[in-house]
């Protein structure tokens, strides 16, 4: 990892803009889960993590309670991360299909993964102060991804504010709709993928499944493979 990004990851865990995120960070550290209860707790702002000069980027909203708030590592020990690399292994973009804790050996590649918001916000909901405050470090993740070429985003939010980061430097001619398997091509080049979230509530009512996303997974490496 270069010295500029561990400089934003270290930024981020250190972060503090948004105390009702801290305070609940903190009390799930503290609250903890039966299954989890002899566990140190990450309980701090969670950073991205995957290769740094990968051409594919996948963002999230947030680290979820007890996986990324838990380990230290976005969708890892969940089980929106379990769907989530189960489908990555499949297209071999994962080196295993399961990510468990920080130190369990998995590597990503040509691909970064991240979400909008570092904290877990208070029943998934965040407040626009909240996403606002974070913008910042998904401004400099996005900037700094040199050789980024596709973009993934994992739900409406995540799709909502990478646009909003685009339209801080550039002009629109139409709006860019939300909807699963929307592809958009971006004004500096990039292509943007849109994708529901693969929570446990969209998988359970079949909005997504493994062969939908694996499906999204395999367009986006053909085109960055161009």
């Amino acid at each position: 990892m270069t010295i500029k990004f561990e400089k934003i990851n270290n930024s981020i865990i250190k972060c503090k803009k948004c105390p009702r995120l801290i305070s609940y960070s903190k009390k799930i550290s503290k609250d903890k889960r039966k299954q989890n209860i002899n566990e140190i707790y990450w309980g701090k702002p969670v950073p991205g993590f995957g290769d740094i000069n990968g051409k594919l980027m996948i963002i999230g909203l947030a680290p979820a309670a007890h996986g990324g708030t838990r380990t230290g590592r976005a969708f890892t020990g969940d089980k929106s991360g379990d769907f989530l690399f189960n489908c990555l292994y499949k297209v071999q973009i994962s080196n295993q299909p399961k990510s468990t804790n920080i130190n369990d050996g998995l590597k990503l590649k040509n691909t970064y993964i991240t979400n909008i918001l570092k904290c877990v916000p208070p029943e998934d909901k965040p407040l626009k102060s909240e996403l606002d405050n974070c913008s910042s470090y998904f401004d400099y993740e996005i900037k700094n991804l040199k050789k980024l070429k596709v973009i993934l985003t994992l739900g409406k939010i995540a799709f909502d504010n990478c646009i909003k980061f685009y339209n801080k430097s550039y002009k629109f001619e139409k709006k860019l709709k939300f909807k699963h398997g929307a592809k958009y091509k971006l004004p500096d080049g990039r292509t943007l993928i849109a994708s529901y979230h693969p929570s446990p509530r969209n998988v359970n009512t079949k909005v997504i499944n493994t062969k939908k996303m694996i499906s999204l997974l395999r367009k986006a490496k053909k085109l960055f493979k161009l």
